[in-house]
């Protein structure tokens, strides 16, 4: 993937611009700053793509990368890369922390893409058999996520007094279908084994399940509902949440203007939060 840390070219000298990551300039002179923003593609960048003109009358100029996994922005926001990373909710951003000892901070909840359950062999939860393999992401993340959905459903019960929000496969205390929960994939190659009709049924995040263009509302057989705390947010080194540019991008992002454009383009399969 391409990597760059943007300058601005000002008369015949090249002013190295004061970052509040990779590329924003913090400072009151010239004309125009620089954002550099990661995003997965769908629905990120291209609400970050709507985003673009009324960063511009701001005299903020968003530059976008675009990413294929969830590894790589938060690796490129703590080396200095990006400014900003817009693509990951709010347990795995802060299991991430934990994890690896970044020094991040929430600059602002902007979306929610609920996760569904899809299968090519069953029209709903209740056909699914008895021992019916279920594919979940490696994302240990995603894991209590995905618990809490079925439990939910009503097809497994979680140990009672947990936090739901990090529970594990181990933490299933009464399971009535035998359902076997198999978590070796990455969450890309997801959709992929639901088209090749692997397993009895795939637990596939929104944004990649758009991407390969399934409608979430349509084609799953069971979705998440909109009040889930998975939150989907804009991460930026700890500090830098109050930065005026990083400021703008979130209230841009939470406009009416953008909110509505949400709505439009994916009609409820991804949904904005206030």
């Amino acid at each position: 993937m391409k990597k760059f840390v943007a300058g601005i070219l000002l008369s015949a000298s090249a002013i190295t611009l004061a970052a509040c990551g990779g590329g924003a300039d913090s400072s009151s002179g010239g004309d125009s700053k620089e954002l550099v923003v990661g995003a997965s593609n769908i629905p990120h960048s291209e609400i970050l793509e709507q985003a673009k003109p009324l960063l511009e009358e701001k005299g903020i100029e968003l530059k976008i990368e675009t990413y294929q996994d969830y590894i790589l922005p938060n690796e490129d926001l703590e080396n200095g890369d990006l400014d900003a990373n817009y693509f990951q909710h709010i347990p795995y951003f802060e299991a991430q922390m934990a994890d690896h000892g970044y020094d991040f901070a929430n600059a602002g909840g902007i979306h929610i893409e609920p996760i569904g359950v899809y299968s090519k062999k069953y029209k709903s939860l209740d056909e699914l058999p008895e021992g019916a393999t279920i594919l979940i992401s490696n994302s240990v993340a995603d894991h209590g996520r995905i618990l809490s959905m079925l439990e939910a459903e009503g097809l497994i019960t979680l140990k009672e007094g947990i936090d739901k929000t990090t529970a594990e496969v181990k933490d299933i205390v009464d399971n009535p279908k035998n359902l076997e929960f198999d978590a070796e994939y990455e969450a890309a190659l997801l959709v992929q084994m639901y088209e090749n009709e692997e397993g009895d049924a795939v637990l596939i995040n929104s944004n990649y399940a758009i991407d390969a263009g399934l409608n979430p509302l349509e084609d799953s057989i069971a979705i998440e509902n909109s009040e889930s705390p998975y939150v989907n947010i804009i991460a930026v080194k700890a500090g830098n949440e109050k930065n005026k540019e990083i400021k703008a991008l979130v209230e841009v992002l939470k406009s009416k203007e953008i909110q509505d454009f949400i709505l439009e383009e994916w009609g409820g399969s991804v949904v904005p939060v206030k």
